[in-house]
């Protein structure tokens, strides 16, 4: 009986079988840790109700959730807006190698890192992208272009108070500075702390869009905070900072180097 089971089985069937597995898994990855995940517990919860309703019997509950089942695509794709266009996005934009790969690019790092920590301790607000796999483009075009080598010293006159282009983002790609002034989209989410300001804001709203890397320098208090994948990290010290660096662009033989 199991033998005939098994040659009933076509590879077609396995490799379906694989393929939705890797994307169903894929998909749990990418929202893993935001407010998707709880709403797709709560539509968990309201599939339940669905069946229970039928097993027990009560017409009501399953007649007003019949009645929603032809909202629920619509209400998925308004729901999980923010983690789609991130999943199309990356998938669109892909590339094959990582941002910082060479010796130049490496560099460029602790040249953020030391700007970062310049601007802090001068309490001079600022906002840093740096590019990852998506292309910001899109957001490089609505600010000033530029094409120059970071540098501390470049970070900190762009940002200087008296700078025409101190306000909004700098993008950085590979170990150019690619444009200054560009505006970012707003978090529309409700969990982020009041006392976060626009930058603030800003960076975790393009996080939530892309994979890009974000810096963030407060102007009030002087504190440095991180964002990736739409989640902030305050109060990051300089070895964090190039720790949180490291993880993200540099591969793991050049950082044992």
């Amino acid at each position: 009986m199991t033998a005939k089971i098994f040659n009933m089985i076509r590879w077609q069937d396995v490799f379906d079988i694989l393929l939705v597995t890797i994307i169903l898994y894929r998909v749990l990855l990418i929202i893993k840790g935001t407010k998707a995940a709880q709403m797709l517990i709560g539509l968990g919860v309201l599939l339940l109700a669905f069946v229970l309703s039928k097993y027990l019997g009560l017409y009501t509950i399953d007649w007003i959730i019949q009645s929603l089942w032809a909202q629920i695509v619509l209400a998925i794709i308004i729901l999980f807006q923010p983690e789609i266009r991130r999943t199309l996005a990356q998938m669109g934009e892909a590339r094959f190698l990582p941002s910082f790969t060479t010796a130049e690019e490496l560099r460029s790092l602790e040249e953020i890192i030391k700007a970062s920590v310049a601007l802090a301790n001068r309490k001079i607000g600022a906002l840093i992208v740096i590019e990852k796999d998506t292309n910001l483009k899109d957001f490089i075009e609505m600010g000033t272009q530029l094409d120059a080598k970071v540098s501390r010293e470049l970070l900190l006159s762009i940002f200087h108070p008296s700078s025409p282009i101190h306000d909004g983002a700098v993008i950085i790609r590979g170990n150019r500075v690619v444009a200054a002034g560009c505006f970012l989209p707003l978090t529309l989410s409700a969990e982020i702390s009041k006392s976060f300001g626009t930058r603030h804001r800003a960076g975790i709203g393009l996080t939530e869009e892309t994979d890009a890397v974000v810096i963030i320098v407060s102007e009030e208090t002087g504190g440095i905070t991180t964002a990736t994948g739409g989640v902030l990290q305050k109060n990051v010290d300089p070895a964090i900072l190039r720790n949180f660096l490291t993880e993200n662009f540099v591969k793991p033989q050049e950082a044992r180097r």
